[in-house]
This record gives structure tokens, sequence and C-alpha cells, in this order.
């Protein structure tokens, strides 16, 4: 679920800056969203998220601005989610205004996200996103690490990464926060279409 930078633009700035979210973000958030995706969902999911308390964890939403000017460019959020009934992270979504699509913006929210996670002693982090964009962070196959989907999903598409290597990390089929919608938000004996809200899409021209 993302609407992401594939690649970055000759003119883009030399540096795009970043900050965790403030309560005065909000209605801006919501905009960026609307902008990024054709349909409200995403911008719904993240205002869901925010007002569940198990979910939401405080400095983990990371926004990109232009410098000298504090309007968010592009969000990625990080939220509460289980595996094997441990605590990990589910990156999504992130989103980026359309005219600074391929400019950087994602991919610096997207680190920042990331790089606040690991301070505040997070590890395993699961995305459904595409293959050719996320390993540039260092996401691989969450196979690997033998966490599974509640749903029908490419293996290249559902990644994981581990924000310390040197710890160990759960295993077992992830579950969303309830936020996410539909049956993905407990374990499943049989596979299943999955909510909408889950499935990774895109709203940048490629």
């Amino acid at each position: 679920m993302s609407s992401h930078d594939s690649a970055q633009a000759p003119d883009a700035p030399a540096a795009w800056r970043t900050r965790a979210e403030r309560p005065d973000d909000a209605a801006a958030l919501r905009d960026l969203l609307a902008a990024a995706f054709p349909t409200p969902e995403e911008a719904d999911l993240v205002e869901a998220l925010r007002a569940d308390g198990e979910a939401w964890i405080e400095g983990l939403s990371w926004i990109a601005h232009a410098d000298g000017d504090p309007r968010p460019v592009a969000q990625a959020l990080l939220t509460r989610a289980h595996v094997g009934g441990e605590p990990v992270l589910a990156l999504a979504p992130c989103a980026t205004l359309p005219a600074q699509q391929r400019r950087g913006a994602g991919s610096a929210a997207i680190r920042a996200a990331l790089a606040a996670a690991r301070e505040q002693g997070e590890n395993l982090v699961v995305v459904l996103g595409h293959a050719e964009y996320y390993p540039r962070f260092g996401f691989t196959p969450a196979s690997g690490f033998g966490v599974t989907a509640p749903f029908d999903v490419p293996d290249e598409a559902f990644l994981a990464l581990a924000l310390d290597p040197a710890r160990p990390t759960p295993r077992g089929r992830i579950v969303y926060p309830p936020a996410f919608g539909g049956d993905e938000t407990a374990p499943r004996e049989r596979p299943g279409r999955p909510s909408r809200r889950i499935v990774p899409r895109t709203a940048e021209r490629r």
C-alpha cells in the first residue's frame, strides 16, 4: 500500500526535511492521502489507526517536507501488528503528493520512520508492497523470516526487515490492527480474499 518514488528526478531537492507527525498535521495528511490514492480508504485508515491506542505508536508516523515549508509532502506510517503473538510493526500506508513523486520525499519519510523505530527498540517490520521499491531499504521476502500473510500474496510482494539483525524475530502469521478491516486482523485456517486496504496499490505514474 504505497504511493512512492520509484526513481529520484534530476531536479529533486538535495535533501528533504523529515520530522514526526504533529497533532496539527492531521488535516494536511488527510489531504495528502486523498491526493495520492484514488479513493479515501487510505485517509480513513490512517484516521482509524490514529484513534486506536493499541495500534498507534507515538513518534512512528513520519513526514517529509521541503526546507522552509513545514507542510507534509510525504508520509510513512508504522503501526503495531503481531506475529506469533509477538509485537512487530506494519509499514502502511506510505504516500507522496503526486506532484512530488519520484523526487525522493517518500524514501526520506520511510528512512526516517525506520530510524525512529530502531531508536525505540523495535525490530521486525513487515510491508506489503512493490518488490522493486522496498528492497532499497533492506526489505527481503518475509518468508525468509518465517512470517506469512493471512491472504494470498506473491512472495516477492510480502516483505520484512529486521532493524537489529542480531536479535531474534518471531515466526508465524501476521495479525494486522483491526482498522485494516476484513478477517486479516485474525489468523485464518484457510486463505481468503484480502481487504482492499491491505492490497498494495500505488498512485504513482510509472
